[in-house]
């Protein structure tokens, strides 16, 4: 089991005052206390310290974690310049990078930075895996790239990621289509479906294509991104969360619980519900601390350290 957390590098999780040099601060307890992983995430449309630069930053403050992006969205960005960017980590890193990516949802987190970027918001995923193609194509030494619609004739020598095949690329989402197009193509998955018996499902639809696709069944690392929060209660907990959930999305909890996985309670009850994600295949949970301020972030961050030893313990076999 790997166990992650999601940095608060978005302004809608700091209260006034709070240093952004401190998130970097708040990584290296997380490493130091036992996360195997830390996370950022991506947006054009609220204000944020920008995910790869926040990666870059952490590279040389930490020294064992893998760094992540959860998820990087690569159309906000030039093909090249992002692959370029990303090797760099890598290699400043000593290859701990991991990059899950997205094509952006409808509705505000979606096509206004499709906007904003200067890109069409059609054909978005076919966009995004020729993106991803054309990354691995050039730290393999392509001097071109031919997609429908990333192409490029005379591509120069890249900047070599540490590891010669480069990062290990996932793709979040959980419909039909991304599923599919998980077994084919990324090396792991990272969705957030609120229900364990659809995450059991969706796994075991990606190791069936996979295989059908000549890969192993294991080609695949399946991740969760989960929001969590410990509390007295879990009645406590949703309180707390429905704050965070307005702060962050503009929507009720009761309405983001509906399409994201969140998981609040007493410290038994959290660790409990986490392991049914575990029982249903996740073997890389990253988790999204419920708390805004710095401070209450760390407070979080202690709490949910605690768990770490029943999560890891749970049953590979499960």
């Amino acid at each position: 089991m790997d166990i992650g957390v999601l940095l608060p590098t978005g302004e809608a999780q700091w209260e006034p005052g709070d240093d952004p040099r401190a998130v970097v601060a708040l990584a290296k307890r997380a490493e130091r206390i036992g996360f195997s992983s830390l996370f950022v995430n991506d947006s054009l449309v609220s204000p944020r310290i920008e995910a790869l630069t926040m990666l870059a930053a952490l590279a040389p403050a930490t020294e064992r974690v893998t760094l992540g992006t959860g998820a990087l969205l690569p159309f906000m960005r030039r093909p090249v310049q992002v692959a370029h960017s990303l090797a760099a980590i890598d290699a400043l890193s000593g290859g701990r990078l991991t990059v899950a990516v997205g094509a952006g949802f409808p509705g505000r987190f979606g096509r206004p930075m499709y906007t904003l970027s200067e890109l069409p918001w059609e054909r978005r995923f076919q966009r995004l895996d020729e993106t991803v193609a054309l990354w691995r194509a050039w730290w393999a030494g392509a001097t071109s790239f031919h997609g429908d619609l990333v192409r490029f004739d005379d591509l120069p020598p890249a900047t070599k990621p540490f590891r010669t095949e480069g990062p290990p690329i996932w793709l979040g989402g959980a419909t039909p289509a991304a599923l599919a197009r998980v077994a084919g193509h990324y090396d792991g998955w990272l969705p957030y479906p609120p229900d364990p018996a659809d995450y059991r499902s969706g796994l075991t639809t990606i190791r069936d294509a996979a295989r059908q696709a000549g890969r192993s069944a294991d080609a695949v690392t399946p991740a969760l991104f989960v929001t969590v929060r410990v509390d007295a209660d879990e009645a406590a907990g949703r309180a707390r969360l429905d704050v965070y959930a307005r702060a962050n999305y503009g929507m009720p909890l009761a309405e983001l619980a509906r399409i994201q996985a969140v998981v609040t309670g007493t410290a038994e009850q959290v660790a409990r519900r986490l392991n049914t994600y575990i029982a249903a295949g996740a073997r890389h949970l990253v988790l999204r601390l419920g708390a805004i301020g710095l401070a209450a972030q760390e407070g979080q961050l202690d709490r949910v350290a605690a768990l770490l030893p029943a999560l890891v313990r749970a049953p590979s076999s499960a």
